[in-house]
């Protein structure tokens, strides 16, 4: 299996190449040269399989050569081992037509450890083999740092540098970044927004003076092998609501677009899909896209789901692609012109390519609130704002009462603690294997939302080149 550039103009990679670059050189995501598929029979043969195995199967196209499929599923089982739930992404009934699937039983309880534990041990073989340190460099709305920090902390060969808007994460999100004191572990909070972050990231990547000085790479959804993994979970989900002879929907809160983008990797794949709800918060830009084509970006509002407070959602590049007849010169045109901007009207095309799978659903703080409070009342489950946004939207789908709705429950609703406590007069507690978060040393470097100075700090921290 390659993987080419949505901006069609960086070489083609295999998947371990893919894998330890992160990023295009051209600026652009990498996809699959095609999109393999399985049959029905393959997809109904998938029931009852242990996670670990069910991960195997789904990821074995895209690994190529690079893994054999017995150190695939030894991989897998190591990185899913971890989790609080046999089941992994166990799934729950609320009514006739709603469900829940919990993505928040690995270590730092998101749904990121799904796809950042498996990447962890993906960067140690391949590193293994040879070649330069990894410098890891990313932005975290909340919970993507934490998952990547637990995932590589104490690797050898791997240095992880994470950015986060300083303020505007959870205090739960930001202990589980702060308080991992590995050697090799650097958290820096910005003056700033996610955007601004995310934006210093990307310029790193597509600065020659650090590439040449540092062999670079990602963990944020831009990385294809975490968005692979998280397809799993859909193949799980649908499997056991009657695939492939049932068509089930989801509801997924969405900030960066990578979680529902492996949703219709999933459909592209076989997996009867009869729609994908993007559910956002009042930072609504995917609500916009989707329903008037028009991705303009506003200003960050800040909420109570911080790890949507997002303006610019780098995934929405790879359905672009995909939609527009992957052709990476128009496309690499039509973001280039986005980033100059910030606005952009979607072609017909992409348009009416989403519509056929995609619709949307935005919710305000009312919204959020109502669903937090219906969960609990009606079903007795407590959950966290952003997968209250996704219960909203699932909610007010109006999809046919035969079609099972499931909602992704992103993070436990112990990180955000006082939003549900507000909701419902209920504390959720942490887990017992974090329950001492509040009595750990932290250690992070505040800096100016300025890239130099970003720069400058990676650079005196890193290990360079051989």
């Amino acid at each position: 299996m390659d993987y080419i550039s949505t901006r069609g103009n960086a070489p083609a990679l295999d998947f371990e190449a893919a894998t330890l670059a992160g990023l295009a050189s051209d600026g652009g995501l990498y996809v699959p040269s095609e999109w393999p598929r399985f049959s029905a029979d393959e997809i109904a043969a998938m029931a009852g399989l242990p996670y670990a195995e069910l991960a195997q199967r789904v990821m074995l196209p895209f690994v190529g050569d690079s893994l054999t499929p017995e150190r695939l599923l030894e991989l897998t089982t190591a990185a899913y081992g971890r989790f609080a739930h046999k089941a992994v992404t166990p799934l729950k009934q609320f009514d006739e037509q709603q469900w829940l699937l919990e993505l928040f039983h690995g270590p730092t309880l998101a749904f990121k450890d799904v796809a950042l534990q498996l990447l962890g041990l993906l960067f140690e073989e391949f590193l293994g083999r040879g070649g330069d340190p990894l410098t890891i460099v990313g932005a975290t709305s909340g919970d993507t740092g934490s998952a990547a920090i637990d995932a590589v902390a104490g690797r050898a060969k791997v240095d992880i540098f994470m950015l986060h808007p300083n303020g505007r994460v959870s205090d739960v999100q930001r202990r589980q970044m702060t308080t991992v004191l590995a050697p090799n572990v650097h958290n820096i909070a910005i003056d700033g927004t996610f955007d601004d972050a995310q934006a210093m990231v990307k310029r790193m990547f597509g600065d020659p003076d650090v590439n040449q000085r540092f062999r670079l790479s990602a963990v944020n959804s831009i990385n294809w092998a975490r968005l692979m993994a998280q397809v799993v979970y859909y193949f799980a989900a649908g499997v056991q609501l009657g695939a492939p002879h049932r068509p089930v929907a989801f509801s997924v809160p969405t900030g960066n677009f990578g979680d529902v983008f492996a949703g219709y990797v999933a459909s592209r794949m076989g997996l009867p899909v009869e729609r994908l709800i993007v559910a956002t918060n009042v930072n609504d830009i995917l609500h916009r896209a989707l329903t008037t084509g028009d991705y303009s970006a506003g200003t960050v509002t800040p909420t109570a789901a911080p790890s949507m407070d997002i303006q610019v959602s780098s995934n929405f590049e790879r359905l672009l692609f995909d939609l527009g007849g992957r052709d990476g010169g128009a496309l690499a045109a039509q973001m280039a012109g986005f980033e100059q901007t910030k606005a952009m009207q979607l072609t017909n095309a992409q348009r009416d390519g989403a519509s056929a799978l995609f619709s949307s659903g935005r919710a305000d703080a009312d919204d959020m609130s109502q669903a937090i409070r219906w969960a609990w009342e009606s079903c007795g489950e407590l959950i966290d704002p952003h997968t209250a946004c996704g219960i909203h939207a699932a909610r007010t789908s109006g999809l046919p009462r035969e079609v099972p709705v499931v909602t992704l429950a992103t993070a436990h609703p112990a990180k955000f603690r006082d939003a549900v406590e507000r909701a419902t007069g209920q504390r959720p507690a942490l887990p017992a294997r974090v329950g001492d978060l509040f009595q750990r040393e932290e250690r992070f470097t505040e800096l100016e939302g300025d890239y130099a100075a970003v720069v400058d700090y990676v650079a005196a921290h890193a290990v360079p080149r051989g």
